[in-house]
């Protein structure tokens, strides 16, 4: 039992840093931190496509790191 949930948090940890990882980025640096800030609140989301996969792909993959590493210090502590 341990032991699958060991690879279970391995893989989505994987995963997670993966998807992390291939996603663009959403800002310019500093300057896209200050001028910014209005087009993340009323700009474009891409509801669709590589970047909405990437973005539910590590949604999921964090709530089963989560709970997993929760299951396991409750199992086994």
């Amino acid at each position: 039992m341990r032991t699958a949930l060991m690879v279970t948090i391995l893989i989505a940890s994987i995963v997670l840093i993966v998807s992390i990882l291939l996603q663009s980025s959403n800002s310019d640096g500093l300057s896209g931190s200050i001028a910014g800030g209005a087009e993340q609140l009323f700009g474009k989301k891409k509801s669709r496509g590589y970047d909405a996969i990437l973005a539910r792909i590590t949604t999921v993959s964090a709530v089963v790191y989560i709970v997993v590493a929760l299951v396991i210090v409750a199992i086994f502590n």
